[in-house]
């Protein structure tokens, strides 16, 4: 019996408008699916979260994730600087001081 050849399925990402790496057919973008991972949440508990991402795509994600884990980490990285940036920059258009101080300085916040 000869071995057959199988061909290997592509990682279900692409890049949105935003530049943002999502899962192929949704919104849902590779940093989610990753937070998820990490705080310790089974693929299976993060297809219920995530309906819209297939099992096996969430799989399929998680496994370029181990493969590429350089990568992914300097693309999560650059997407956190991005971030800090934005709120750093609304931050500075709008300063968080009058309701929106009296409101984060609540003992219930």
């Amino acid at each position: 019996m000869t071995a057959a050849a199988i061909e290997p399925e592509p990682v279900p990402l692409t890049r949105d408008a935003a530049g943002r790496l999502i899962v192929i057919g949704t919104r849902v973008p590779l940093d989610t699916l990753v937070a998820a991972l990490e705080r310790g949440d089974s693929p299976e508990a993060i297809h219920e979260s995530y309906p819209a991402v297939s099992l096996g795509d969430i799989y399929a994600v998680f496994t370029y994730c181990v493969r590429h884990r350089d990568d992914v980490n300097g693309y999560l990285a650059g997407r956190a600087d991005e971030r800090a940036a934005q709120r750093s920059a609304i931050e500075t258009r709008f300063p968080p001081d009058g309701l929106r101080a009296k409101l984060l300085a609540r003992p219930d916040a």
